[in-house]
C-alpha cells in the first residue's frame, strides 16, 4: 500500500508566512516560533511535495513558481480557517486586506502594526497576491479592501487614488549610474537591465524609450514584480526601472533610486467594492495610511 502523503497545517502556515514576509526571521515572528522551526517545516514540505519552494538570491530566499502555485491553492484552506477563527464576538470589526508583494510588506505590514494599537479589538488579516488577485478578491467579496499599483478595470470594483509617481531607476549602491542625479534612457546602453516580462504594458513602454534613445542594455533577468526586481538589484544583478512607491521608502540600503527621465507614470490605488460601502474600520485604515505615509522624493499624495 502506498504511503499516505499527510497534510500538515504547520507546514502550510510556514509557507504562507514566508510568502508574506520573504525571510525566515519575519515568518518566525509572525508564527511565534523559532527560525529553525520555520526552516524545518519548509524542508519537510519540500520533501512531501517533491519540489523546491524557495531559492536563495542575493542572500534572500525567493519563492519559486511551485511555491506561488501551492500558496494559491491554499487560499481556500486559509479562508475556511479564517471563517472559523475569525471575529465571533458581537460587534467585533473585521478588516480583510489583500495587496501585491510590493505593497504588502513591509509597507502595509508596518501600517497594520501601528493601526492595531488604535484598534486592538479588531480582527485584521493581510493576504498577498497578484494585482489581478486583488481586483478579483475584492470584487468577489473575499476581501474588504486592496491596494494596487496597476490600473485593472473590472465590473464590481472602484479604484480610489492614493499616490502618483514618476518612474525611477533602482541601482545597486556603488554602481556608476548611482553617481547621476537623473538617469536617462540612453544611460542604460550596455547596462545589465532587470525588466518586467512582456505581460506588463510597462515593458513595451520602456522598450520604446530605449529604442528611441538608441540604447541597447543587456537583459539580465526578467521579472513580474517590482519587489523581485529590487531584490535582484540588491543582489547586484543589474538595474531596473520601477514604480518607486513604496519601494524607495522601504528598500534596503544596498539599493539607491534616481529619477528616470521619461513620461512613464504610476498611480497607487485603494481597491474597494462598487456594490457595497466600505466598512467603518476600512475607512479608518485608509485614513491611517494616508496620514502616516511619510513624504518621499518620488511620489505625492492624490
Amino acid at each position: 500500500m502506498p504511503r499516505k502523503n499527510w497534510h500538515s497545517l504547520s507546514e502550510y502556515q510556514a509557507l504562507r508566512a514566508m510568502m508574506e514576509g520573504n525571510s525566515t526571521t519575519s515568518a518566525a515572528r509572525r508564527l511565534g516560533i523559532s527560525q529553525s522551526a520555520v526552516s524545518r517545516a519548509l524542508a519537510s514540505l519540500e520533501g512531501r511535495v517533491g519540489r523546491t519552494l524557495f531559492e536563495r538570491v542575493g542572500g534572500r530566499l525567493m519563492p519559486t513558481a511551485a511555491a506561488v502555485s501551492l500558496n494559491a491553492r491554499l487560499d481556500a484552506l486559509f479562508s475556511a480557517l479564517d471563517a472559523i477563527d475569525g471575529p465571533v464576538e458581537s460587534g467585533r470589526e473585521s478588516l480583510r486586506l489583500i495587496a501585491p508583494p510590493t505593497f504588502a510588506g513591509p509597507f502595509l505590514v508596518g501600517h497594520l502594526a501601528r493601526f492595531r494599537d488604535a484598534a486592538p479589538d479588531a480582527h485584521l488579516s493581510l493576504d498577498v497576491g497578484t494585482s489581478r488577485d486583488v481586483i478579483a478578491g475584492v470584487a468577489e467579496g473575499a476581501f474588504d479592501m486592496g491596494v494596487t499599483g496597476v490600473e485593472l478595470s473590472r465590473a464590481g470594483v472602484r479604484l480610489i487614488p492614493f499616490r502618483r509617481a514618476a518612474a525611477a531607476c533602482a541601482i545597486p549602491q556603488g554602481h556608476p549610474l548611482a553617481r547621476l542625479e537623473t538617469v536617462r534612457p540612453a544611460d542604460l546602453d550596455g547596462q545589465d537591465l532587470i525588466p518586467f516580462n512582456y505581460r506588463h504594458a510597462r515593458r513595451a513602454q520602456l522598450d520604446k524609450l530605449l529604442h528611441e534613445a538608441g540604447a541597447r542594455p543587456r537583459v539580465a533577468i526578467e521579472v513580474s514584480t517590482s519587489a523581485a526586481a529590487i531584490d535582484l538589484v540588491r543582489a547586484g544583478v543589474g538595474v531596473a526601472v520601477v514604480h518607486p512607491f513604496p519601494a524607495s521608502v522601504v528598500a534596503p540600503q544596498e539599493v539607491v533610486f534616481r529619477p528616470f527621465s521619461s513620461a512613464i507614470a504610476y498611480q497607487t490605488y485603494f481597491v474597494a467594492a462598487d456594490d457595497r460601502p466600505l466598512s467603518r474600520i476600512a475607512r479608518q485604515f485608509m485614513r491611517h495610511v494616508r496620514l502616516h505615509t511619510p513624504a518621499d522624493a518620488f511620489s505625492e499624495p492624490v
